[in-house]
């Protein structure tokens, strides 16, 4: 069984923009918007973290790694046909001197540490020395199935 377009749609919106869903879950205000939206920090992981897996699970270590903040909004993501993708490039900081190959991204919950996963995709990334690893705007494709 998978998710009706709708459903998806509105779950990434919620979810990614803080945008009320409008759906009748739970009451006819359907799913609110946070009042203070905040960000969700996205990670780079050299495997897939998995389904079961947390923020730090195959996190990248590269040399001045740390993830990075993306604003719950309209500013940071656009979600449309039930893809979320980012609004504005998102980079990470310059790779010192030990590098990592980059497969995959995260969606999560935490600046650091474990941190709720939420979404993960893949991603082809080289970091080495002196590379400021980046994703241009449009680049993350965000699916929710």
């Amino acid at each position: 069984m998978s998710a009706s377009n709708l459903l998806e749609n509105a779950l990434l919106s919620l979810i990614l923009e803080n945008t009320s869903t409008g759906l009748n879950i739970g009451d006819a205000t359907g799913l609110r918007g946070s009042t203070t939206a905040g960000v969700v920090y996205v990670s780079l992981h050299t495997a897939d973290p998995g389904e079961g897996g947390s923020q730090n699970t195959t996190e990248s270590a590269y040399t001045s790694y740390a993830r990075v903040s993306v604003a719950r909004s309209t500013a940071g993501w656009t979600v449309a046909a039930g893809v979320a993708d980012n609004d504005a490039a998102i980079t990470f900081p310059q790779c010192g001197v030990t590098g990592s190959t980059v497969t995959h991204f995260g969606i999560g919950s935490s600046a650091s540490a474990a941190g709720d996963l939420y979404f993960s995709g893949t991603a082809a990334l080289t970091v080495s020395q002196n590379v400021t690893p980046s994703f241009a705007v449009g680049n993350l494709d965000i699916t929710c199935d």
